[in-house]
């Protein structure tokens, strides 16, 4: 099939959202909706009493509304640095690039954004804002990890829209062929994925470690009642998300001007692999604890 002809930006009737370089796009929005259900779901979570057994939750609703500043800072910051440093700074041409014009390093509306930048950058906000509160870390991280899968799905639909991040060649009926008058417009009359179908990886990224990830970290955290077990959810986000992406990098395009990495890695599966096998340690080292229980409670989850 052809890639739909989706503007990145987006469109009040006929007339597009953009003022010069600055305009609303489809991108950032997904990061807005993604924060704002994730930010509504947190305080769903901590308002559910059955869910923690009887012990006090992790935070009040007053500090999620502060965390949740914390964590945006921390997705931008952390995002573009993350990109920066693993992308741009690796690829030889970007790099050269960026010290011809080192102010193209804050060129965010250019695109840019990595998942595991974000994902340090959140983990560097949420240590340093539960050290502020006196919050134990690792259950903050098991209280946002169920939360997680919210804004990657938002954020893989936006790149399928973008056009960018899209698969490698395929013959399958599936296949989609990045190639539409708004891909050519926007790169001087050509297409960067050229004129074969690919894997339209970017949706199976939104499904994946979108609607799959958040239905295990759902089950785990109201069948399981993982939230009485210390780093459990954090554990688990960590194997789903570094096992999904590892698998799917296969059939990932790999960014355009990376070196070859040994034995076929690709750096999303470099980034991720420490991911999965830091989780697998610490969902082992949860489960093999006792729930947090607190004494004497009978309290049940409503069916």
């Amino acid at each position: 099939m052809i890639f739909p002809d989706i503007d990145p930006v987006v469109h009040l009737g006929p007339l597009a959202l953009q003022w010069g370089p600055l305009a609303i796009r489809w991108y950032a929005l997904a990061y807005v909706a993604g924060i704002l259900l994730g930010w509504r779901y947190m305080v769903r979570l901590v308002n559910r009493e059955p869910l923690w057994g009887g012990r006090t939750p992790t935070a009040t609703p007053l500090q999620i509304d502060d965390l949740v500043l914390w964590i945006t800072l921390g997705i931008i910051l952390g995002g573009r640095l993350g990109y920066i440093v693993f992308y741009m700074l690796v690829n030889e041409g970007q790099r050269n690039g960026l010290i011809e014009h080192p102010m193209a390093a804050f060129r965010i509306w250019e695109g840019g954004m990595s998942f595991h930048g974000g994902f340090l950058g959140v983990c560097a906000a949420v240590a340093l804002f539960a050290r502020q509160q006196k919050i134990d870390v690792l259950k903050l991280g098991d209280l946002i990890a169920p939360v997680a899968p919210i804004g990657l799905f938002f954020g893989r639909v936006a790149n399928f829209i973008n056009g960018e991040l899209w698969g490698r060649v395929t013959d399958h009926p599936f296949g989609v062929i990045f190639c539409n008058q708004t891909v050519q417009y926007a790169n001087g009359g050509r297409c960067p994925a050229g004129p074969d179908p690919r894997h339209p990886s970017q949706l199976y990224e939104a499904a994946l470690e979108g609607l799959v990830l958040f239905a295990i970290l759902w089950f785990a955290t109201y069948r399981l009642k993982w939230l009485r077990r210390r780093g459990a959810l954090t554990g688990a986000f960590l194997v789903g998300y570094g096992l999904f992406r590892a698998l799917l990098e296969n059939v990932r395009n790999p960014d355009e001007g990376m070196p070859d990495f040994p034995f076929g890695l690709t750096m999303g599966m470099i980034l991720s692999i420490p991911m999965l096998l830091v989780g697998a340690w610490m969902l082992w080292k949860a489960l093999r604890e006792p729930a947090d229980e607190a004494p004497n409670s009978e309290t049940h989850e409503p069916a």
